[in-house]
C-alpha cells in the first residue's frame, strides 16, 4: 500500500502531536483515533441462519454444471452447435475438476446468516459476503449461488422443508437488492 488516509508526522514532529491537531481528535490523548462511523444494519425478516452439511456427488455435481452451463449460454444468446459444445466442454471440464480436487471425499459444512456463508471444510474455511453473492438460482437438484467468483451449488437433498423454504426466502430477497448490505 503506497498511500495512508492516518494523520502523519512531518520531519521532526511527533506522531502524536500530528493527531492533537486534528478537530475530530481532541480529547482523545495522542494514541487515539477518533472512532469511525458504523452504520446500523437491519437485516430483511427473509434471512435465517441456517446450518447445514453437504456431500457431493458425481452426478448431482455435474447435473448442477450442465444446468448453469445451459443458462450461461441462453443468456449469452449462443446456439446449436456451439452452445452444445460449450455446454458439454463446461461440465465435462467441472467433473475432472471434482474428481481431481477430491471434493467427492469432502463434508462441507454451511453456516448462512445475515454476515453471510461459511463454508468449512477439512482444507479449510471460506468466508463469502453477501457483496460477492451475485445472484441465487434454483434448479432441479437445487440452488446455485452465483458469486463475483464461481458457484457454491447447494442441494435440495441436504436441507429440510423450512430451510428449503428460508433459501427461497433468502434467493428472493437477494434479488429484491435487499441483501446488499455489509454486516459490521
Amino acid at each position: 500500500m503506497l498511500w495512508s488516509y492516518r494523520a502523519r508526522a512531518g520531519g521532526n514532529v511527533d506522531g502524536g502531536a500530528a493527531l492533537l491537531d486534528d478537530p475530530d481528535t481532541v480529547g482523545l490523548g495522542a494514541d487515539a483515533m477518533p472512532a469511525a462511523f458504523i452504520p446500523v444494519v437491519h437485516p430483511p425478516a427473509a434471512l435465517h441462519n441456517l446450518h447445514f452439511w453437504v456431500r457431493y456427488t458425481l452426478i448431482e455435481y455435474m447435473g448442477f454444471m450442465w444446468e448453469h452451463g445451459g443458462y450461461l449460454i441462453r443468456r449469452r444468446h449462443i446456439r446449436w452447435p456451439m452452445g452444445v459444445y460449450l455446454r458439454l466442454k463446461s461440465t465435462l471440464s467441472a467433473a475432472m475438476h471434482f474428481v481431481l480436487l477430491g471434493r467427492g471425499r469432502r463434508i462441507y459444512e454451511f453456516q448462512i446468516d445475515q454476515h453471510g456463508i461459511v463454508r468449512t471444510s477439512d482444507t479449510g474455511v471460506s468466508l463469502i459476503e453477501w457483496d460477492d453473492v451475485q445472484r441465487i438460482r434454483t434448479y432441479s437438484k437445487g440452488f446455485m449461488m452465483v458469486l463475483k467468483r464461481g458457484t457454491l451449488p447447494i442441494p435440495f437433498r441436504c436441507l429440510k422443508a423450512d430451510e428449503v423454504a428460508a433459501m427461497r426466502d433468502i434467493a428472493a430477497a437477494r434479488a429484491a437488492g435487499e441483501l446488499q448490505f455489509r454486516a459490521s
